[in-house]
């Protein structure tokens, strides 16, 4: 059988589907790297990888190899994690992915005290698109994500950990915005400015306005990956957009309202189904959680929107 190191270069291998790009993430010379998962095909007497292709690809057996090697090392991962905890010890690194919508806006809030509270743990932060991320968690690029759910995936769980409350965000110019509240129904006017395909919020968009894209009506299309480039086409060009809780500011008040029924977005904490670090999420959900009102920690007679 493969030994840890093998299987550590193995699964290194399929996740840069190159000899020379594995090694350095595993601090390796090549040769090294190559000779190592040689000896584990010998033994196994099994080709794990196709060479003969650009990049390279695991074999059929390959993958189910790599698959397995995966849960072993994080199995190995969840053996010293005990005794650490044993001993009362929290240290390492956690990796952690944000979606874009999310990680300037709620990071800032509790990152800081995070890794006060916690001195000895080195934090990586990534910011991933929803795809990104949850290709990340199952080949262990991140040990955590924070996104938005529902979200369905059979190797990955969530837990929820608070509601946003989703707003309209509307020039003076509008027809909308002399009302103090505007009904959902409302909103299926052709004046929407959008986010780009690969983020959710832009399908909770869409699907909380009932609008097809095509039916827009705007000076220009614009597929924007930034909810602050979306408030200033608003104030320059007018029109609408939606924003979340967390990325609204209090100078905004003005072109502010809210939405009836009361729309709501659900951010979770994901993580593969046999996860290590176990401690991280009861952590993780204590530190974002104190960091925000009590009030966001319950769906308060609003809707979740889904984005899938």
């Amino acid at each position: 059988m493969p030994t840890l190191t093998q299987l550590e270069y193995i699964v290194a291998v399929d996740l840069h589907r190159h000899f020379g790009a594995a090694a350095q993430h595993c601090y390796v010379t090549q040769p090294t790297l190559s000779m190592q998962i040689k000896k584990a095909e010998e033994e196994l007497g099994i080709s794990l990888f196709d060479r003969s292709r650009q990049p390279i690809m695991p074999t059929d057996m390959g993958r189910l190899i790599i698959e397995q090697g995966r849960v072993i090392l994080r199995e190995r991962d969840r053996l010293n994690e005990l005794v650490a905890g044993f001993k009362n010890e929290l240290q390492g690194s956690l990796r952690l992915g944000v979606i874009p919508t999310l990680a300037p806006y709620l990071l800032p809030k509790f990152v800081g005290n995070l890794v006060r509270n916690y001195p000895k743990i080195s934090l990586e932060v990534v910011e991933l698109s929803t795809e990104e991320l949850s290709e990340a968690l199952q080949t262990d690029q991140v040990d955590l994500g924070l996104l938005v759910t529902p979200f369905n995936h059979p190797q990955i769980y969530t837990l929820p950990l608070f509601y946003e409350e989703i707003q309209l965000y509307i020039h003076e110019r509008h027809p909308l915005f002399k009302e103090k509240e505007v009904a959902a129904e409302q909103l299926k006017g052709k004046s929407l400015w959008l986010l780009r395909q690969d983020h959710c919020f832009r399908n909770q968009m869409i699907n909380l306005c009932k609008m097809p894209q095509e039916q827009q009506q705007l000076p220009f299309r614009f597929d924007s990956g930034s909810l602050e480039a979306l408030q200033r086409l608003v104030d320059q060009e007018g029109g609408f957009t939606l924003l979340p809780e967390l990325a609204c500011r209090p100078e905004q008040g003005p072109r502010l309202r809210p939405i009836s029924p009361k729309p709501l977005r659900e951010v979770s904490l994901a993580h593969v189904r046999n996860f290590a670090k176990t401690r991280w999420i009861d952590i993780l959900k204590e530190e974002i959680l104190a960091a925000l009102p009590e009030r966001m920690q319950l769906a308060q007679d609003g809707q979740v929107v889904d984005w899938q």
